[in-house]
């Protein structure tokens, strides 16, 4: 039987989380937030001490790796049975991140554990590259985009609420600078899948997203 999967990708801040999460509520599927996965495995080679040069080293952490998600209202993140949620959100976890995730043995390591997700009645998949690589086959995509200046207003005010100190000037040229180096890396860099439905939600509401993209779904 075909698994039927719906993939939103996208730069960061765009709002992919909160759209993929209500959009697999309202399906019924499952989740799969690879941004965090590769946000946890920042937190943990930071834990470890791993030079983040050493690409077998990062790879071998990558391996080793014990991750849960937990998805409701909110998405929890457990890294080796520790509650990580906090931490994951941080520009500094982020930027991390982006620079892991340009390690070709990593994201090679990582890239079945994800395909691992796939199970009916279906799945959601955010991230940079679930339609162009992760699931190529998938039968919705989409491209969830915004302005740098729009993601850094919001990226800030998700901060100021949760408390943590933050610079709005700082988050987006750091946005800026992550997405130049996602474009740009060699592999599986930032890019629209062909066949991807493009959605800018500079100037959309939430819920307009999500009815957007079960539109998608419910035209088949």
């Amino acid at each position: 039987m075909m698994i039927p999967v719906l993939t939103i990708d996208g730069p960061s801040g765009a709002g992919k989380g909160t759209v993929s999460r209500l959009a697999a509520k309202r399906l019924g599927w499952h989740y799969l937030d690879s941004g965090s996965i590769y946000r946890a495995l920042g937190l943990a080679v930071t834990q470890q001490g791993v030079d983040l040069a050493d690409a077998a080293a990062v790879a071998g952490v990558a391996k080793a790796m014990q991750l849960e998600f937990e998805c409701d209202e909110e998405l929890a993140v457990r890294l080796g049975g520790i509650d990580v949620t906090a931490e994951i959100p941080l520009e500094s976890t982020g930027s991390i991140a982006s620079t892991v995730a340009a390690i070709p043995d990593v994201r090679r390591v990582l890239l079945q554990k994800q395909r691992d997700f796939k199970q009916l009645p279906g799945l959601v998949a955010d991230g940079r590259d679930m339609g162009t690589v992760v699931f190529p086959e998938a039968s919705f995509k989409v491209f969830l985009t915004a302005s740098a200046s729009e993601r850094g207003l919001r990226r800030y005010k998700q901060l100021k609420e949760k408390g943590i100190d933050a610079n709005l000037e700082q988050i987006t040229n750091e946005i800026e600078e992550r997405d130049r180096r996602d474009r740009e890396r060699a592999t599986a860099p930032l890019a629209m899948a062909s066949d991807a439905l493009y959605l800018d939600s500079s100037d959309m509401t939430i819920d307009s997203v999500v009815e957007e993209i079960l539109n998608l779904v419910r035209k088949g």
